[in-house]
């Protein structure tokens, strides 16, 4: 027992040191995982033989992560994909599949059966590094990142008939081989349960199609009323139980039929995506799916041989690369013919151009069943982890290089010309610039509205608003827009950096114009105060402060004492906001880094709450009642959104 513990002891150990450092650096958690792998396996060598075991089980965070994936999806959603599922995805594997087969064949002269098998494994990608990356940076609503989910998801599917395949290759030498040793390639038989292992043809179909029948109808008609009973309990845990033992049950059912975890996973998430218990499900699995994909990604650079990498360091380097060219090629090329755009189209293509974790599946299947031999399993298998391993890498260079440029090309069209100025300019028409100036244009303020996302633009002309393409910090623009004889410029575009730089533009060539600013969190606000902002709004403040409001009202205070106790903590933030902002200035890191903010911080919501306390005692002794919670009165109730308060 205590091996396993000093075993955990090092798997986590590992997690936690380099991890956060790889966020921090801004290389990703795959990538902190993989090198956690790489230190702890072959270059120090504190775990060994047990990693391959210790894999299979943390590809179970493959499965639950589909099964999110699922419950993030409707039915209707699923259908909406299909031409991007079928056509790119099926592009995508057919392609990949006949591009490595004949190179298989024609470069390193394998027979067609093993070179078949080889495109196979190698048309597969990454569910794990992919989605997992692309959430982390979030990229998964951009068109790059569907059009990955899309290939991804398609490749989960076509594992099935893959496993189905494989077999029919089986290679004569190897399979009297293992007649003549009595066992399977590796001294062993495949001990996995399976009820359909004696079957084939229609029966075994008949089989396949039963499984996944069932578990659609017994995640329609069973799961509510059994998550409904459980929910009855109170209990978190015999809910989490039961999260569990419906996603290892789907599991377990697939492999007996032969059928992919994943792919079972998967559709229980998409049956259950219009489940009222979805967002519990939701909080109960994530945390059991990260700590398995952590775990799995720190298997995979433990699992790497470098022995053998070292021994055949040229050829393995050479494989790797020419596979993960090859792959990223077709894809490229099929984002040219589906029309994906600019940076989506590099991200879609470098995204899946690593082999994945199903990969590791059909080399050991393939040798199972006498195809690949052992010393072709270890050298792909080699090669399977190192692309899984430069696939960070890939992610980075698209953040560094190609993003930037994309952006930069962006920005640059044309800009439409101004003609037109305003008493007030706007910059930026989003949901925040919008609500400004409809406030303004509905007073007889003329604005000029300046925006430099194009799509803006559009959306707002659609609505019959005026509104120009350009970019608020250039200085030319800003002329003809009227900045020489401007009153003010509202400063809300969703980009931090850029509004900072607005700022600091206005008052070093327009000083005496007015510089009102939207803040994304205090760390920005402090940023556009030292720009130079005349006043600043932080986004979420007062509709904050007013559903804050609205809860006290709830709970048995009067709209009256409401408003005096929210103004009176809007105005304990502002005779302390000089202090928090001098405290910001003498830091030499990000404010949620900082130790010495966080605990002037504390301190102040300590005097925060203590002078609260006395304004709800003042108002005690003015009115001689205390508020009782939950006897609201007839101004109490809930007022909609147009309505003052």
């Amino acid at each position: 027992m205590t091996g396993y513990f000093i075993q955990a002891f090092i798997y986590l150990i590992a997690a936690i040191i380099a991890v956060p450092i790889a966020k921090r650096f801004g290389l990703g958690s795959v990538l902190g995982y993989l090198v956690a792998g790489v230190i702890i396996g072959p270059m120090i060598g504190l775990v060994g033989e047990e990693t391959a075991t210790i894999q299979h089980f943390a590809e179970f965070g493959v499965v639950m992560m589909l099964f999110l994936v699922g419950l993030e999806l409707e039915p209707k959603m699923l259908w909406h994909m299909r031409n991007r599922l079928l056509g790119l995805g099926g592009l995508q594997v057919a392609g990949t599949t006949l591009a490595v087969t004949l190179l298989a064949i024609n470069v390193f002269d394998q027979s067609f059966n093993v070179a078949l098998t080889i495109g196979l494994i190698f048309a597969l990608s990454s569910t794990a590094i992919v989605l997992q990356t692309l959430d982390e940076k979030q990229l998964s609503k951009t068109d790059g990142g569907r059009s990955a989910f899309s290939v991804l998801l398609f490749q989960d599917i076509a594992v099935i008939p893959m496993l189905a395949l494989i077999p029919l290759l089986a290679v004569p030498e190897l399979m009297d081989a293992a007649a003549q040793s009595g066992a399977g390639l590796g001294g062993e038989t495949h001990s996995d349960i399976s009820l359909a292992n004696h079957l084939s043809g229609w029966p075994y179909g008949l089989v396949m199609a039963g499984a996944v029948a069932l578990v659609i109808a017994g995640g329609h008609y069973f799961c509510h009323p059994l998550f409904k009973f459980v929910a009855k309990s109170g209990l978190r845990e015999i809910f989490t139980a039961t999260a569990l033992m419906l996603i290892i049950g789907i599991s377990a059912l697939m492999g007996l039929v032969g059928l992919s975890p994943a792919l079972g996973a998967f559709l229980a998430g998409v049956v259950l995506a219009n489940s009222e218990f979805r967002h519990e499900l939701e909080s109960t699995i994530e945390p059991f799916k990260g700590l398995l994909l952590g775990l799995f990604f720190i298997t995979v650079g433990a699992g790497i041989q470098f022995n053998l990498l070292f021994d055949n360091f040229f050829s393995v380097i050479g494989l790797t690369l020419g596979i993960m060219a090859i792959k990223f090629t077709i894809l490229l090329l099929l984002g040219f013919s589906f029309r994906i755009r600019g940076s989506d189209r590099w991200l879609f293509s470098l995204s899946l151009a690593q082999a994945g974790e199903f990969g590791f599946v059909l080399l050991n299947f393939g040798a199972q069943n006498h195809v690949l031999d052992h010393a072709t399993v270890q050298l792909l298998s080699l090669v399977v982890a190192l692309s899984m391993v430069f696939t960070p890498a890939l992610f980075i260079a698209f953040d560094r290089y190609i993003l930037p440029r994309f952006e930069h090309k962006k920005n640059d069209p044309e800009t439409d010309e101004i003609t037109e100025q305003g008493t007030v300019i706007i910059a930026g028409i989003g949901r925040f610039g919008q609500i400004i100036n409809r406030l303004l244009v509905a007073n007889g303020i003329h604005t000029v509205v300046l925006d430099h996302e194009i799509t803006q633009v559009e959306n707002v002309r659609r609505f019959d608003m005026k509104g120009y393409f350009g970019d608020a910090s250039r200085l030319d623009l800003l002329h003809t827009a009227g900045i020489d004889n401007a009153a003010c410029i509202v400063i809300a575009i969703d980009d931090k950096i850029r509004s900072v730089e607005i700022t600091q533009t206005v008052k070093r060539h327009h000083p005496h114009v007015k510089v009102m600013a939207r803040a994304f969190d205090r760390g920005h606000l402090y940023q556009l105060r030292q720009a130079g902002a005349d006043h600043i709004i932080a986004e979420t403040y007062h509709s904050a402060l007013e559903l804050g409001g609205q809860v006290l009202m709830g709970l048995g205070f009067n709209k009256r004492h409401a408003d005096i106790v929210k103004a009176a903590f809007v105005d304990i933030e502002k005779r302390h906001q000089d202090e928090l902002y001098e405290a910001w200035q003498s830091l030499t890191e990000d404010i949620k880094f900082s130790s010495q903010y966080s605990k002037l911080f504390i301190t102040l919501e300590q005097v925060m709450g203590e002078e609260m306390k006395k304004t709800c005692e003042h108002l005690t002794d003015y009115t001689g009642s205390k508020p009782a919670h939950g006897q609201a009165d007839e101004a109490q109730k809930p007022q909609s959104e147009g309505s003052t308060s």
